[in-house]
């Protein structure tokens, strides 16, 4: 009796995580194999003008993300791409807008007054009487922190060549890619951590189960790794301190495109008999775009918050749910001061 207790107690809770992410196994890592799926053509960002009258016109965007075969979830932005040209967008400049391919036509529409339908490549911005207000053209864009050298006193966890700074579980592809899922043998307290990851294509996924993994340093405190594409900033979502502070803007670009998280991390800090004296201190960029300055945590985040602090502890690539990969990671002990400006070179 106590057996077959347990065993549905097992089955519940694996039945409640399912439900409550909406997770779904269809999951792509690779994008040519990603193209196969219905939809995946129209993902992606656009970005153009608006001309309501001549003396009315308005830079504005548009991402587009897959949420179901030829359905869609998108946000408008009345101004550029995040993270463009400039660090904020308010909140009454994004509009959230849905559609789905009928007939062949794709139409996207919400809270904005104009709906954007597709025309070969680009969107029109349109009005009830299907009159033409704009073109936002395709775009594909680059995290501009991608690639970024390691100072000469980094210590490089991962370039593609071997595991020697993980533990046993730790695995990698045969093209020379860190998997979710990651930790490392080694010990660390203040760190600058730079790492770049793909992050898999979930279509049929919703809100965390599409997928979820997290930079757990000191496998305590979370930075959210997700895809969070074409959506407003969340307290959950990508580039999030988990469950405690969202990005102060989203710069995410769409999922299997690499993007860069630069993590300058200040451990908690104690006295001689054990007791916490300071507070663990994070400042974050996502691609580049500073998302959390200077942020004062009082404990872990999320099921890190259960575990008692420590001035050092390894870092852990969370494995939840759907594929991610990382290339490029890379740390140095001690360098907690953000440049302000990133930049490629070291």
């Amino acid at each position: 009796m106590k057996y077959w207790s347990l065993l549905l107690s097992a089955v519940f809770v694996i039945a409640s995580f399912l439900f409550a992410y909406d997770f779904n196994e269809i999951e792509f890592i690779d994008k040519e194999e990603a193209r196969s799926f219905p939809g995946f053509q129209y993902q992606g960002e656009y970005t153009g003008e608006i001309t309501f009258n001549e003396t009315n016109r308005q830079t504005a965007s548009l991402q587009v993300a897959v949420h179901g075969e030829n359905q869609f979830k998108a946000l408008f932005i009345a101004n550029a791409l995040p993270g463009h040209t400039y660090q904020t967008i308010d909140e009454d400049e994004m509009y959230e807008l849905e559609g789905a391919v009928e007939n062949g036509n794709l139409i996207l529409s919400g809270d904005h007054p104009l709906s954007f339908r597709y025309d070969d490549g680009s969107f029109t911005a349109i009005n009830d009487e299907n009159e033409v207000f704009g073109q936002l053209e395709y775009t594909e864009r680059m995290s501009p922190a991608n690639g970024m050298y390691p100072p000469e006193n980094a210590i490089i966890l991962f370039d593609g060549s071997n595991l020697d700074h993980w533990d046993e579980n730790t695995r990698m592809t045969e093209d020379g890619l860190l998997i979710q899922g990651a930790t490392t043998a080694e010990e660390y307290g203040d760190m600058r951590l730079h790492l770049e990851a793909k992050i898999g294509f979930m279509p049929k996924s919703t809100t965390q189960g599409r997928a979820n993994s997290g930079v757990y340093i000191q496998n305590r405190y979370e930075v959210q790794i997700l895809d969070s594409f074409a959506l407003p900033p969340q307290i959950f979502g990508n580039a999030s301190l988990y469950n405690e502070y969202a990005p102060r803007i989203n710069t995410s670009l769409p999922p299997l495109a690499w993007q860069a998280y630069d993590i300058f991390f200040r451990a908690p800090r104690f006295d001689d008999a054990g007791n916490k004296t300071e507070n663990a201190r994070f400042t974050v960029y996502l691609n580049g775009i500073l998302v959390h300055d200077d942020i004062e945590l009082e404990s872990g985040t999320g099921v890190g918050g259960q575990r008692e602090e420590v001035a050092a502890a390894p870092l852990y690539l969370q494995d939840h749910t759907g594929p991610v990969r990382f290339r490029n990671v890379w740390l140095v002990e001690d360098d907690v001061t953000p440049p302000g400006t990133l930049t490629l070179e070291p």
